[in-house]
């Protein structure tokens, strides 16, 4: 989700989740609801994760190698082959050294509707990753290998590729809307049941610089259709102090990402996150920004973040991938199940950015509807209401909001909704990203724990 736009002209990202909607069709809201909560959070999202050096030797490598240490992962110690590729953002043809490494198979504890993969990893300049799932479906048959995304933090165009997605990869049974796997016709009751994930890293030929992976995952689920939610009860009164950027200010600011700031709210909540953990961009990395422009942190994250297939700055791997560029930090891509779990990670130090669809009167006091937006919640007020940080503000200052829990909790965790014009569209079902040190306190691990990640 890219922007704060009208709910009747739907986003980019919206159209695409409404075109793979029937994927969460998985069981009755009825259902859902009657059950507990914790073991509905536990039968409706499977998170599994690679990132101790015992998971990196359990895997498959060709030309690979497991980093030991403080920060365990895989990188290219010599290359297998070489493989041509054409970056269709650049229009340019070029020879690539490689090595790749593969997963063991991972079986999900929910047979999934959609996967989502996500990546925390170093790209020196003139190296990239790409980043495949291949699964097995409930009948026994296989996916093909699907292309999740092509990643560098770079942008040199004269030495690294363009970091992209990949249009049009189906089977004709799932498909991959830029970031995630969905099943074309989950009414028909077809999930995915296992996958494997394979690392492809490559590197000019003859360089020695190697990419390395410190993190890869993937986040599968079988959310139920639901217009409404159960409502949690409040257990957390406490805030988090989180800086405050507004994407509006940047509105007209390069507009070759995504047509400028009115559409960042991703990269600025991403960049709101980072900047909470103490990290933040160098003089030097900020030095290509008009110094005209305030928070030109906001502006680099746009461009790092930005996929030049999907033309915005909204894909959510990406995104992660940006957060975990910055020394010792993780992000992950995840679903949570309600606003008892943000209570869990705000109550252990850790905001999330979450992203929500909404009429302009569902959410009292936003001021405006959305096809599609990423906020940041920082906390719960007595009375459990949510405190977030809206980056479709018109300042800075402005950026804090409080919004009624209940209404808040509906946006965010519905999978269907409707728009303006009456219209059954399709919300994101509890979609957030988590980004938090490598080396997290035991209080952050346990909260993680919790809430289904490590």
């Amino acid at each position: 989700m890219t922007r704060p736009v009208p709910d009747s002209r739907p986003s980019r990202r919206t159209v695409l989740a409404a075109a793979a909607g029937a994927a969460l069709a998985a069981t009755t809201a009825k259902a859902a609801s009657a059950a507990p909560r914790a073991k509905a959070a536990a039968r409706l999202v499977d998170n599994h994760t690679w990132t101790t050096h015992a998971d990196w030797r359990s895997g498959t490598g060709k030309g690979t190698r497991a980093v030991a240490g403080a920060r365990p992962g895989v990188t290219l110690a010599h290359a297998v082959g070489t493989m041509t590729y054409k970056d269709p953002h650049l229009n340019r043809t070029a020879e690539w050294e490689y090595a790749q490494w593969t997963s063991p198979v991972h079986r999900l504890s929910v047979p999934a509707t959609e996967v989502i993969a996500s990546w925390n990893a170093r790209t020196p300049a003139g190296t990239w990753i790409q980043v495949e799932l291949r699964g097995t479906y409930s009948d026994g048959s296989p996916t093909p290998w699907y292309v999740m995304g092509r990643w560098t933090a770079g942008d040199d165009k004269d030495v690294d590729i363009r970091r992209t997605s990949v249009d049009d990869q189906s089977d004709g049974r799932s498909s991959i809307w830029t970031d995630t796997f969905s099943i074309d016709d989950a009414a028909s009751g077809l999930r995915l049941v296992s996958y494997s994930l394979r690392l492809t890293l490559l590197r000019a030929p003859g360089s020695k610089a190697a990419p390395t992976v410190w993190r890869l995952g993937a986040m599968g689920s079988d959310v139920p259709d639901r217009f409404t939610v159960p409502a949690s009860t409040p257990g957390l009164a406490k805030e988090l102090t989180v800086p405050r950027y507004s994407q509006n200010i940047h509105s007209g600011q390069y507009p070759e990402y995504d047509n400028g700031g009115e559409a960042w709210c991703s990269p600025t909540s991403s960049q709101m996150i980072i900047e909470y953990w103490g990290r933040k961009p160098t003089a030097a990395q900020l030095a290509w920004v008009d110094p005209a422009y305030a928070d030109p942190q906001v502006c680099h994250a746009a461009r790092f973040t930005y996929d030049y297939q999907y033309e915005g700055c909204g894909n959510w791997p990406f995104n992660a991938a940006y957060a975990a560029t910055y020394k010792d930090m993780q992000g992950v891509v995840t679903r949570l199940s309600s606003l008892t779990d943000l209570e869990t990670l705000i109550a252990a130090g850790i905001p999330a950015i979450t992203s929500q669809s909404f009429l302009k009167e569902e959410l009292t006091g936003a001021g405006y509807g959305t096809a599609g937006h990423l906020m940041t919640v920082i906390g719960f007020t007595a009375d459990g209401d949510v405190i977030a940080n809206d980056p479709a503000s018109p300042s800075d200052p402005a950026v804090r909001r409080v919004y009624k829990r209940a209404e808040w909790e509906t946006i965010w965790l519905r999978t269907k909704r409707r728009n303006a014009s009456g219209k059954v569209v399709s919300g994101t079902g509890g979609v957030c990203y988590l980004y938090f040190p490598a080396h997290p306190s035991a209080g952050q691990r346990k909260a993680l724990a919790a809430v289904g990640v490590r």
